[in-house]
């Protein structure tokens, strides 16, 4: 593999490829892979999709659900705003209804502070209010 472009034979690539697609969509998808493609940060997407989509998504401990669930805390925590707004939408795809995502921002503000959920929230209201996700 050249260090700019993409594995396709890797099965790990391609099965992470398949979760990557099913939980973030194919536009989110395409996108990142299409910013990456011959540059030097194509070698951080291929790893990300072989070792957090294959390998950590296809685990069987968790629901995809509740990945979701962790992953809007965890990104929160981190201010990680680029990312929540994409794990946002994945949490609405995954089954979780606005008022649980809400309900987990708002959680966040007892353990990594308020300026963190005040902000994860705005992220949050634009994913809600771009989707036209009802409220449930």
């Amino acid at each position: 593999m050249s260090d700019n472009s993409f594995d396709n034979t890797s099965r790990s690539f391609r099965d992470g490829l398949d979760v990557r697609r099913q939980v973030m969509g194919d536009e989110f998808v395409d996108r990142a892979l299409a910013r990456a493609e011959g540059t030097e940060s194509a070698v951080l997407q291929q790893f990300v999709t072989e070792h957090v989509w294959d390998a950590v998504w296809n685990r069987s401990g968790l629901e995809r659900r509740d990945r979701s669930l962790l992953n809007i805390g965890m990104l929160t925590a981190l201010r990680a705003h680029e990312e929540l707004a994409g794990h946002v939408r994945a949490a609405l795809n995954n089954g979780l209804t606005r008022d649980e995502v809400v309900e987990a921002i708002v959680h966040t503000a007892g353990y990594c502070g308020a300026p963190a959920a005040l902000s994860a929230m705005k992220v949050a209201q634009q994913v809600f209010d771009t989707e036209g996700h009802s409220v449930a």
